[in-house]
């Protein structure tokens, strides 16, 4: 294998590992926000735990975050926590930078 084939391959496994790094923090971003969300809105325990899943699995619907975001902000407003979406979009930011620490120390 010639060192351009092997600098090739370098650069495709690069690109997997941090594709895969970056779903796994989207992933944990949108579970984080998912608990602090549905804290917001008075669930705990076991609803806790099924709200955040619910979160992550909306962020399948469409491309990028506005799926999260709606989801969100229709089940707030439907609970009587109608919060604005730059504070929801500030929260996930916030949170962007936690479960990217979360995912880098595992």
């Amino acid at each position: 294998m010639s060192s351009f084939d092997n600098r090739e391959k370098d650069f495709e496994n690069k690109f997997k590992h941090d594709q895969e790094l970056q779903f796994k923090v989207t992933a944990r971003r949108n579970r984080l926000f998912g608990e602090w969300a549905g804290g917001q809105m008075g669930l705990s325990g076991e609803a806790l735990t099924a709200y955040a899943k619910d979160v992550v699995m909306s962020d399948f619907e469409k491309p990028g975050d506005e799926d999260v975001l709606e989801k969100v902000q229709g089940d707030m407003k439907a609970a009587g926590t109608d919060l604005t979406n730059e504070r929801l979009r500030k929260q996930m930011d916030e949170l962007m930078g936690e479960a990217k620490k979360q995912v880098m120390a595992e």
